[in-house]
């Protein structure tokens, strides 16, 4: 058998061929390792309400979409409304699905949070399933519109006001599902919660501040559990995974060279092959929100569709509580606003 001649290399044709075959193979387990996990359930949520937050782009649209899908009346919760309600058509075109709506929502500011669900339960008499979805990475240091640090308000302290003030529209839906999307960044580069410094005005830092909300979203989800045990409604948190969306916008100027030199790989072409799908970011949030089979799951955290560990030295009851009390003080939650 004649051998090929590759860059000067003479090769013989069939270790050619099983090296080109070896690496196809590795390439697509590597991809099918990013991919994670899927959400296989056929679950239809027709006559059922869904809200999520942040779903005018990348999981979160795909998220409604989905639910869209099988048939729920969805309420896309976003501050920016004409890209809201240009991903509310395109999912009505997509899915055929009409009962798609937009409610402006800017987690920034407590009274929008709080003029938002105030027309939520005007519109509707029960929610089956709340999706806090929304976000922001890495931020240079912002505060919101009531003075707390940027990322803790948008990602913690605005969803927790928006829960709260929907809870009992959600209970009087029971069986319902509240799920919270939360990030590996919570057991990240130390992350932790500065209980005496919780706005970091000391020393801010972005990616201690980003590993401080995540580890919020996963401690208010253990004490939200807690306290709905009974009321057959469930609350569950997920880390999406490694996925470029709109999200990571600021990381960069966030980072140490290193980290940053790290992430402009991880934006190329090239890291586009370690990333996964908004589509397959969407599918731990899809399988927390639908699955028959999590119907009694509550209080856990979930990565690739499974159950994944949590910040072993942070997530506790105490803590949780500790957050909580903190949480309802710092938005006013027993405040009575008109």
């Amino acid at each position: 058998m004649n051998k090929l001649d590759i860059f000067g290399w003479s090769v013989d044709p069939a270790i050619a061929a099983s090296v080109v075959v070896g690496v196809v193979v590795v390439l697509w387990l590597v991809r099918r390792w990013v991919a994670g996990g899927w959400c296989y359930s056929n679950a239809r949520l027709d006559g059922k309400t869904v809200v999520i937050t942040g779903a005018n782009t990348g999981i979160g649209k795909e998220t409604a979409k989905d639910m869209a899908r099988r048939g729920a009346r969805v309420i896309i919760a976003c501050r920016d409304l004409p890209k809201a309600e240009a991903a509310a058509s395109e999912i009505r075109t997509a899915t055929g699905n009409n009962k798609v709506t937009v409610r402006k929502l800017d987690l920034a500011s407590l009274a929008s949070v709080r003029e938002c669900a105030k027309k939520i339960k005007a519109e509707v008499k029960k929610l089956d399933i709340l999706i806090n979805n929304a976000g922001i990475m890495m931020c240079p240091p912002l505060k919101t519109e009531d003075g707390f640090e940027m990322q803790l308000g948008v990602n913690h302290l605005g969803h927790f006001l928006l829960t709260n003030l929907l809870l009992d529209i959600i209970k009087s839906s029971a069986p319902a599902r509240i799920v919270n999307v939360s990030s590996l960044a919570h057991d990240f580069n130390n992350a932790k919660m500065f209980w005496d410094d919780i706005n970091l005005e000391k020393n801010y830092d972005p990616v201690a501040a980003y590993g401080q909300s995540k580890l919020a979203n996963v401690l208010f989800t253990v004490e939200l559990a807690k306290r709905l045990k009974g009321t057959q409604v469930t609350a569950n948190s997920l880390h999406p995974g490694t996925i470029e969306t709109e999200l990571t916008r600021h990381t960069q100027q966030a980072m140490s060279l290193p980290w940053r030199i790290f992430f402009r790989i991880m934006c190329s072409p090239i890291g586009n092959f370690f990333r996964k799908t908004a589509v397959q970011g969407a599918q731990t949030t899809i399988h927390l929100a639908v699955s028959e089979e999590l119907k009694n799951t509550t209080g856990q955290y979930y990565s690739d569709c499974v159950p994944a560990k949590t910040n072993k030295q942070y997530v506790n009851s105490e803590n949780a509580r500790r957050l909580w009390e903190m949480s309802a003080e710092m938005v006013g939650l027993d405040k009575k606003v008109d």
